[in-house]
């Protein structure tokens, strides 16, 4: 890739551009509990984008975009948004660093990426990341710190891309290292390095390849859920300023008083925040049979009680307790994408060509396999 990147770069602007990478993501364990205030515990992934980028004297940003073969041009400051979708990241991450009162002037960048599409491991997040973690180098001599880098991300799909997400994709695409999962408190912006380093075991993606249409509007609803649980909550606990500030036994306090629909939801994500606790715990003594047992557990109630799993990631989930893998989940959302895996290294054959064989019998269609390997982010080369 790196030298594709470069080769393209001299084609179009007649020198060499200097290469930063950043990286996709996965999250082990602490799914929907970003909105909710708690903690999640994602690492940086051996799938990434990569840039060649190089000032150009100007005010005018050129871009070309390896992968689609495309060309794009916008003046820095402008107002006029890109037409096209990809090129609005960027531009994204241009105004928001100067809307931080940072330094952005004209560049030429090449960029080409090998995140899976679609596969939750944040693609865009890399982009962004990519973008800021260089532009902050060549403009701002790094004066902006990582963490409002990460904001800057995120500040880019709010009011450039239309997604609300949250802090997690960023931050782990700027702040993952080798070896390393990050434990991030989502209310506080506090954060962990944990050792990952499972010797005997693999970590795999199975990826459905499907996209059930009714995430978005779920996705809303649970959030809806969670926030009016944690208002009936705060009325006896003043100090519950998020769900995941809440015991089990106050929750239990208010079932009277809320649906049954928003108690398995709040239910969820009370286990959820403490099981992250549980898995770090397990982390540092090696116990990765209880990483794994953990995992278990979140699929169980992403699928039972907060009803964001589907048909095919259940049938992949409980494929995996039949082939003995350690831990199994749906990862990200819901409603389709990947489960992701953590499985005995003398396992690991089996259960993928198990995995591809009956979920093709069933479903009419391959899954795609995913090796991932806890990487560096957001770096120069």
């Amino acid at each position: 890739m790196k030298a594709k990147i470069q080769e393209k770069f001299e084609a179009l602007f007649g020198e060499e551009g200097i290469l930063y990478a950043s990286a996709g993501r996965i999250n082990l364990i602490g799914e929907h509990t970003d909105y909710n205030g708690g903690y999640v515990f994602p690492g940086a992934i051996n799938f990434g984008i990569m840039a060649a980028i190089k000032p150009n004297g100007t005010n005018t940003v050129k871009l070309f975009a390896l992968d689609m073969d495309e060309y794009v041009e916008f003046e820095v400051g402008s107002e006029e948004l890109p037409s096209k979708h990809w090129p609005k990241y960027i531009f994204g991450v241009c105004h928001e660093i100067l809307k931080r009162g940072g330094k952005v002037e004209g560049f030429n960048a090449v960029f080409a990426g090998d995140v899976p599409h679609g596969a939750g491991l944040s693609s865009s997040a890399a982009l962004e990341s990519t973008f800021a973690y260089a532009l902050n180098d060549l403009f701002n001599n790094n004066s902006i710190e990582k963490y409002e880098l990460a904001k800057i991300g995120q500040s880019t799909e709010h009011n450039y891309c239309g997604v609300k997400c949250g802090i997690m994709d960023q931050f782990a695409s700027l702040f993952g290292k080798e070896g390393s999962l990050i434990r991030l408190n989502c209310k506080t912006g506090e954060y962990k390095y944990f050792p990952f380093h499972p010797k005997g075991y693999k970590l795999v993606l199975i990826d459905t390849c499907v996209k059930h249409l009714l995430a978005d509007s779920a996705y809303n609803k649970r959030r809806e859920s969670c926030e009016r649980a944690a208002a009936a909550i705060r009325k006896n606990h003043p100090e519950v300023d998020f769900l995941s500030d809440a015991k089990r036994l106050w929750l239990d306090e208010v079932r009277g008083e809320i649906t049954e629909e928003d108690f398995i939801r709040a239910e969820y994500v009370i286990g959820e925040v403490q099981r992250v606790l549980d898995v770090c715990d397990a982390l540092e003594r090696d116990d990765y049979e209880t990483v794994g047992e953990m995992m278990y557990q979140t699929h169980f109630g992403l699928s039972h009680l907060y009803e964001v799993s589907c048909e095919e990631l259940d049938f992949l989930n409980k494929l995996a307790r039949k082939c003995e893998v350690t831990g199994s989940r749906v990862m990200g959302g819901g409603f389709g994408g990947c489960t992701i895996n953590l499985v005995k290294e003398d396992l690991y054959d089996h259960f993928v060509e198990t995995a591809v064989e009956k979920f093709t019998e069933k479903f009419g269609h391959a899954p795609k396999i995913y090796d991932v390997v806890i990487s560096d982010g957001a770096r120069k080369l």
